[in-house]
């Protein structure tokens, strides 16, 4: 995942609003969200190249999504971030007791930054960081920094979000993550990577003909444990490859 944008509501009717980004080489293979046929309890999209997921929910409630940390200085860790979600989907410990125990083997990945949830409690863990964190109620914001870094795509999604909560569906959460414009030059961050770069991964959908979204997933979560989960696949230059809708 590269953008992801969410509304962390304990006690509301719905207490969590999730509207997600994934951006990706189209070269690398995947499968859109479907259940496990390995893991039966979890419904995610697949990485094809390494088995893992960037975002998806399982048994108990449980959620999990992943984004990058953007640093082309990095050192490349020996294992595939994709894994920490889809073990955490997989398994039955709390979302704290988890991140407690990836912060003592977070060295062996990429840097990342993992949400983790159940209908209790949404933890974040931001790779640099190194402390697992315990978020309170609110409107999130997270891209391939920390939590709520201010990048102007982050701050429009975040703000699109706020403005349809009152009024929340899959319908709205999917036209926000379709948002094509890029930030001006001067708003732009410096990760490395080269002002044209910059420029294209600068807006919430990106529409590259070698890198671009890949996948715009929705998820809305009821008090009730019912669980709604749309998403929109795409091709090289935002070309629409196809719609998946699960109802749980």
């Amino acid at each position: 995942m590269c953008l992801i944008v969410f509304a962390w509501r304990p006690g509301h009717a719905l207490p969590l609003l999730v509207a997600a980004n994934r951006d990706e080489f189209h070269a690398r293979p995947s499968l859109p969200l479907a259940r496990w046929e390995d893991a039966p309890s979890v419904y995610a999209g697949r990485d094809l190249e390494a088995g893992g997921t960037w975002l998806g929910i399982g048994a108990g409630g449980r959620f999990a999504a992943l984004t990058n940390i953007r640093d082309p200085d990095q050192p490349q860790g020996l294992r595939s971030r994709g894994e920490l979600t889809a073990t955490f989907l997989k398994g039955d410990q709390s979302p704290l007791d988890y991140l407690n125990g990836l912060a003592r083997q977070a060295t062996q990945y990429s840097g990342f930054n993992l949400l983790v949830g159940d209908p209790r409690q949404l933890c974040y863990f931001n790779s640099r960081e190194g402390e697992p964190r315990v978020l309170p109620a609110g409107i999130y914001g997270l891209s391939n920094a920390r939590l709520d870094t201010p990048w102007p795509k982050l701050q429009r999604a975040k703000q699109a979000l706020t403005e349809c909560l009152d009024a929340a569906d899959s319908e709205q959460l999917l036209k926000l993550l379709a948002d094509p414009q890029p930030a001006a030059d001067a708003q732009l961050p410096d990760t490395g990577v080269g002002l044209a770069t910059e420029r294209l991964l600068s807006s919430v959908f990106i529409a590259g003909a070698h890198y671009g979204t890949r996948a715009s997933t929705t998820l809305l979560v009821a008090a009730n444990g019912q669980r709604e989960m749309r998403e929109r696949s795409f091709g090289p230059a935002g070309a629409h490859l196809g719609e998946v809708r699960l109802q749980l």
